[in-house]
Order: structure tokens, then C-alpha cells, then sequence
């Protein structure tokens, strides 16, 4: 039963992955047909950011008294009808609305779930989910490079996700009873964890926590400017047509899933903190790639890759560390602000570069990723440092 769950939980990360990569692929094709500048890519990213913060910081709340399964469960059965409500959508505003239940579901089972296999599982099994989430979200992409070159529109490509969330829905709602409660953690966990909610103040006064913060929030700020706009810094600034820029630009998920399918046999041998180094290390030499100044389109797309492979390690490994950091009694609380301040960065950045792209230039596109590192590596130093992790 416990592998099996693992199982489901895959399954549910490759659902939550799934919907990431569709609006920057198919964003080339919609905002034409919206009558609305490119730049709208940004604020409808940033308002689906913006309810994820909200659900993210009520996951503590919602999994203590209802448990992970059910909080997943209906998590995953409101980004289905928010998807199919994308599909359907023949305005902006349209978008905005159903940007709302989408937001909702992706924050409160992203945290549930995180904070659930942190207790629960190793730290391989963590960067393996997190490699689920990126088949996810390579295969939006694909979805959606498919409904678009079959002449189907962007509205097909919403539509075949939506039926999938529908078999996946299904599957959670027979799973509910196999789920542990946080009482029977098992990864190490040996504290005894409270049933009574910390709040936003109380978790701000742990040692580490607003460093931790911030490293999540640079993290979301990197992963979702790269993928957002990816097909977009093809299309405009190398000239690539949309339909085949959406396929290039599953490229960046598909480093971040490979690099995590390898990491969970890495992490075997390397420590979190150590796996996280590894990873903002190879981010940087895929910006340095992005910025070799040359025309051909091969530099692009392995710098693209490479940045995608670097971020890998680093979101899984901060995530199974937090235990660790903070305690097992604490970690659902921090997990679900950690979630909220990745979100802010989702929510944040991408409609900043949206206006960059704007009035400046899109050839920008690697130099703000650069600044997102910077932010990471300086908070990731300072947070071992606060909780008097090791330094090997």
C-alpha cells in the first residue's frame, strides 16, 4: 500500500506539472486571436500566482484538518474544471476567471503533497516526484505543439489536459483511505506534531525562515520567467515560428526532468545542501550559454536545457531539507509558506520581464534569469548558516 500510494502521488505530480508549460506555449498563439499586448502573459501568470499564495498559506490549516488525500483530492478536481474553462474561454477576463480555481487547487496540493512525501519518504523520492512534475510539465508543451500543428487550436490542447485531470480526479478519490496521517511520519522524523496551526508571525520568528523564503521565491522567479517565456524570446528575438518555438521550449522542462530523474540516484551519495550547489551551479553555466552572443539557435536551446537541469535538484532537495531545518512539528507551516513566497516569485517576475520585454528588450531574457541566481545562491549560504547546518 505504501508503494502504491507513492505511486498515486506520482501520478499527481505529473498532474500538477501538466497545465505549467501550456500558457507560455500557447501564448504566441492566443494573444492575437485576445486582441491584447504579449505582455498579458505576465499578469494572467501573476494572478494565478496570486491565489496560489493564498491556498499555500491556508495548506497548514486545510491538511491538518482534513488530511493530504482529500486536500489533493479536490485540489486536482479544481484545476480540471479550470482548465476546462480555459478551453472554453473567447475573452480575457474569461481567462482571469477561471485563473481563480486554477490558482486555488495548484497551491494547497503542491504544499500537502511536498510536505507529505518530506515526512514520509527519502530524499531520491522526492527529486523522482519532482521529476514527475517535470514530465508534466515537458508534456504540456508537446500537448499543446500537437493541437496547434493539427490545426486544432490552443483550446484543444487545454481540452486534452482537462481529460486527463478527470482519470487522475478519479484514481484520488479511491485513494483517500491509504493516506498517513502526519503523526506516522517515518523519514526521521521523531517529533510529535501538533495539531494546532502555527501562524504567519509565529513562523517568521524561526531561525532560517526568511531566507528560506526568499530562495523559493528567486527559485519560482527563475523556473517560471525561463518557461513563461521561453517560446516567446524564440519567436521575437530569434525569428523561430510559434509552432516550432513551443516544442524548443518543452526543451527547459525537459532538462529540469531529466536532471531530477538523475538526481534521486545522486542524492544517495551527496547531501541536500550539497545537491543544491550542484544545481544553482549548473544554472549558471546555462546562463552563461544563453549569453554567448551568436545567432545560432543550437546555443540557445542547450543553454536552455542546461538551466532546466540545474534547477532540477534545487527545489526537491530545499524541500525535503525543511524537516531538517525546522523540525517535523513545523514543517507543514513552513512548506505551506514556502509555497507562498515560490508563488510571489512566479507571481512577480514574469509580468516584470512581460514589461521588459515590452519597452526594453526581450534579449534580456538571460540576464534576468542571472539576477534571480544571484538572489538564490547569496539566501542559500545565509540559511545554512542561520540554522547551523554543516558546511561540507
Amino acid at each position: 500500500m505504501f508503494h502504491l500510494l507513492l505511486a498515486i502521488i506520482y501520478l499527481s505530480f505529473i498532474s500538477l506539472g501538466l497545465p505549467d508549460g501550456m500558457l507560455g506555449a500557447a501564448w504566441p498563439s492566443m494573444y492575437p486571436e485576445f486582441e491584447v499586448p504579449v505582455s498579458f502573459a505576465g499578469l494572467l501568470a501573476m494572478f494565478i500566482s496570486a491565489q496560489t499564495i493564498i491556498s499555500s498559506l491556508f495548506s497548514d490549516r486545510l491538511t491538518k484538518r482534513f488530511g493530504a488525500g482529500k486536500v489533493t483530492t479536490v485540489s486536482v478536481a479544481m484545476t480540471m474544471v479550470a482548465l476546462f474553462g480555459f478551453s472554453f474561454s473567447t475573452s480575457m477576463w474569461q481567462l482571469f476567471l477561471w485563473a481563480i480555481p486554477y490558482g486555488l487547487g495548484g497551491g494547497s496540493v503542491d504544499a500537502s503533497l511536498n510536505n507529505y512525501v518530506a515526512l514520509h519518504y527519502e530524499s531520491r523520492h522526492m527529486s523522482w516526484l519532482h521529476c514527475m512534475w517535470g514530465v508534466g510539465a515537458m508534456s504540456g508543451p508537446y500537448i499543446m505543439s500537437f493541437a496547434l500543428t493539427g490545426g486544432q487550436g490552443w483550446n484543444m490542447g487545454y481540452r486534452y489536459v482537462g481529460i486527463l485531470q478527470i482519470v487522475l480526479t478519479i484514481i484520488l478519490i479511491f485513494s483517500i483511505p491509504l493516506w498517513k496521517k502526519p503523526q506516522d511520519a517515518v523519514n526521521g522524523a521523531t517529533e510529535v506534531v501538533s495539531d494546532k496551526p502555527l501562524t504567519l508571525k509565529e513562523i517568521m520568528k524561526l531561525p532560517g525562515a526568511k531566507e528560506i523564503m526568499i530562495v523559493f521565491f528567486g527559485y519560482c522567479a527563475l523556473e517560471q520567467t525561463a518557461g513563461l517565456w521561453a517560446s516567446s524570446y524564440m519567436v521575437l528575438y530569434k525569428g523561430i515560428l510559434a509552432e516550432t518555438a513551443a516544442s524548443y521550449a518543452s526543451l527547459f522542462y525537459l532538462g529540469i526532468t531529466i536532471g531530477r530523474a538523475i538526481s534521486g540516484f545522486i542524492t544517495m551519495k551527496l547531501s541536500d545542501r550539497n545537491m543544491i550547489r550542484l544545481g544553482l551551479g549548473i544554472i549558471a553555466v546555462g546562463i552563461a550559454v544563453l549569453l554567448i552572443p551568436t545567432s545560432m539557435e543550437v546555443v540557445s536551446l542547450i543553454g536552455l536545457m542546461l538551466v532546466g537541469l540545474g534547477c532540477a535538484p534545487v527545489y526537491p532537495c530545499v524541500i525535503h531539507s525543511t524537516p531538517d531545518y525546522f523540525g517535523a512539528d513545523k514543517s507543514q507551516a513552513v512548506i505551506g509558506v514556502q509555497m507562498a513566497s515560490a508563488y510571489a516569485g512566479s507571481c512577480v517576475a514574469p509580468p516584470v520581464f512581460g514589461w521588459i520585454a515590452n519597452h526594453v528588450n526581450i534579449g534580456l531574457y538571460p540576464v534576468y534569469l542571472l539576477i534571480a541566481l544571484a538572489l538564490m545562491v547569496v539566501l542559500h549560504e545565509r540559511l545554512l548558516h542561520k540554522t547551523k547546518v554543516a558546511i561540507d
